[in-house]
């Protein structure tokens, strides 16, 4: 079977059976995959962190993540049984498909959420038909989670799930544990609505379809129980709503940034979790169901399956290179948790809603807790989030590609290194990259200095200690500029790269790239889409560099118009002028923003040349 021809792209989404019938047609397809013992699923023949026996563990606990909210709306799925089965082998220690005692930091620690969200929606499904000795073994396993330390992240909600399973059904929980973890959590908090992935962390996917879902979770849950803190996660997730709409576009496809892109329609979890939790807010059910719909239909049509229907690793089409180094074969399922909303009945509010489109939404929408400045063009369908980066870093696969790129489109989406030689292996899309001339690049992996100042960004960061350099970003759509000082101890190469834009096979090996290049300019133009960049200051060389294929999340081959310099020891001015929209150009390349260098300052006027969005004295000392 052809992926163009797997049942769930005929799926229109419209109703609740429609949905339902979606995860099934997602489900379906792995049950080839389950072991003798139903306790694990073999999706693939790739490696995790950890070890295969544990990534085949963690395949079949995240289809849990979709199976429990379709039992808990009622629905009967015939997988639950070999689910059902799975459990009492993996949770026996006399059987040869038990899932082990586990370590600190243990990967299955993030497993058994699934088992604690299971035992709070479906007791009469997981927890009834079991054996009294049945029983003991799922405790007794679960309980694991209290003797262990985990991450300090998002982690932390793992185990306030599990106990908050037990806690439902009766059995043993560890209520000073379960308050200890929530106090942690509630130090991750920034304020408007936002988290961090921790203290000083990364603000990403992780704060939407982990810590606000489970926050609403547990607020559905324990409304009675805690009702002051179900209170304010609700009124957090609502205000994290107002700004977390303008990730995505009207099309349903949103924008990608940062780690765990693999989880892919996870996307929209948070809007269902929002649903599930029932918090309105500035949003009606009619624009949420549209918000979640759309962006599993957008999903749907891409090439994320195989031919037998079971998920892959990658973003828009199969992609090991971007992947995380926990991501398994399994690990996508977590996308699952959308299915939140099937836990509802056919007749709650929501699916008796009529879907909505995107409301009325700002050209730009300043967000500073998660560094981002975002810009729409609607009737493109382009969103693009421009970003200052972030004061620390981490050990994940390409942080630098990830979280400290300057720009970040669902269209072009961004790339990630395939190797360390070069322009091409680099795939430096929206990036500044440094070289000491030996075709080895560095670029920026944290800053030491972030600002947005109305919506113009700055950053300070050093690539290596004796260079320095100051950037700033002036957003906008199509066009924005970038302005780099370099102040360097060092001969260096430079490349400033633009959007990639994609080279469709379907249309490339008939139609030739339309192409602008001169001794200022560069542009990449094609039917469904334009990408280009200008050298303003700093005596630039535009060139066309074709990136090695599948280094874009979202393009398997791309081309990334990009500005080359050499500079000697000093300080150094560059300045770009950088333009990318989908579609044909409508002649918005040849009326780019005015910039000016006069009496060595740097003016940028604004579109309409009414007033100045921003000036730089370049003999002052920079603050």
């Amino acid at each position: 079977m052809r992926t163009a021809d797997l049942p769930i792209k005929n799926n229109k989404l419209q109703t609740k059976r429609d949905v339902e019938q979606a995860l099934k047609q997602i489900g379906d397809p792995v049950r080839p995959f389950y072991s003798k013992g139903f306790a694990k699923l073999h999706i693939g023949n790739t490696s995790a962190s950890f070890p295969d026996s544990v990534a085949e563990m963690e395949g079949f606990s995240r289809l849990l993540w979709g199976l429990v909210p379709l039992l808990a709306g009622g629905e009967d799925y015939d997988l639950w049984d070999l689910h059902l089965e799975g459990i009492k082998n993996g949770t026996n220690p006399l059987h040869e498909e038990y899932w082990g005692e586990i370590n600190d930091y243990d990967q299955r620690i993030v497993e058994m959420a699934a088992f604690g969200v299971a035992l709070a929606l479906i007791p009469d499904k997981i927890w009834d038909p079991l054996s009294k000795e049945e029983k003991d073994n799922l405790t007794t396993w679960l309980q694991q989670v209290n003797d262990h330390p985990v991450h300090d992240c998002n982690w932390l909600f793992f185990r306030v799930l599990v106990n908050l399973g037990l806690k439902k059904i009766g059995e043993s929980y560890d209520a000073q544990r379960m308050e200890k973890d929530l106090d942690r959590i509630e130090q991750f908090y920034l304020g408007d609505g936002w988290y961090a992935d921790g203290v000083n962390a990364h603000v990403d996917y992780y704060i939407p379809f982990a810590i606000h879902y489970y926050s609403l979770f547990y607020a559905k849950l324990m409304k009675d129980d805690d009702p002051e803190r179900a209170k304010r996660y609700k009124d957090r997730a609502s205000m994290f709503a107002d700004q977390f709409v303008y990730w995505f576009a009207k099309d349903g496809s949103a924008i990608p940034y940062g780690r765990s892109l693999t989880y892919r329609f996870a996307q929209s979890a948070f809007w269902s979790a929002m649903v599930f939790a029932e918090v309105e807010g500035s949003f009606s059910y009619g624009v949420m169901k549209g918000l979640i719909l759309n962006n599993l239909r957008w999903w749907f049509q891409q090439p994320i399956f195989k031919r037998d229907g079971s998920l892959t690793v990658g973003y828009r089409y199969p992609n090991l290179i971007m992947g995380e180094g926990y991501n398994s074969s399994g690990s996508p399922y977590w996308a699952l948790k959308t299915f939140l909303i099937l836990a509802l009945t056919k007749e709650h509010p929501f699916w008796q809603s009529e879907e909505l489109p995107l409301p009325p939404l700002h050209e730009k929408s300043v967000q500073h807790s998660p560094h981002l400045v975002l810009y729409r063009q609607e009737e493109k369908n382009h969103v693009v989030a421009f970003n200052s980066g972030h004061l620390s870093t981490n050990n994940h696969a390409h942080t630098s590609a990830k979280y400290e790129k300057f720009a970040y489109s669902n269209f072009f989406g961004f790339s990630v290194p395939r190797a360390e030689w070069g322009l091409e292996q680099g795939a430096f899309d929206s990036m500044l990259a440094l070289s000491e001339g030996d075709n080895i690049y560095r670029v920026k992996r944290k800053s030491e200095e972030t600002k947005i100042e109305g919506s113009i960004i700055h950053s300070k960061w050093m690539p290596w200690f004796d260079v320095e350099v100051n950037t700033w970003i002036i957003p906008g759509s199509p066009w924005h500029i970038r302005i780099h000082r370099i102040v360097t101890e060092r001969y260096l190469d430079t490349a400033e790269g633009g959007f990639a834009l994609g080279l469709e096979n379907e249309y490339f090996e008939n139609q030739a790239i339309d192409k602008v290049q001169n001794e200022m300019n560069t542009l990449a133009r094609f039917p469904w889409g334009v990408s280009g960049i200008r050298s303003i200051y700093g005596n630039g060389k535009p060139k066309l560099i074709y990136p090695n294929s599948n280094t874009n999340l979202i393009h398997s081959r791309t081309v990334i118009p990009t500005v080359t310099n050499e500079i000697n020891q000093g300080v150094h001015w560059l300045v770009s002028a950088v333009f990318g929209e989908p579609g044909l150009d409508t002649g918005k390349w040849n009326t780019p923003p005015k910039v000016e260098i006069v009496n060595d300052k740097i003016i940028v006027h604004s579109e309409n040349g009414e007033h100045i969005r921003f000036q730089k004295d370049m003999k002052a000392v920079i603050k």
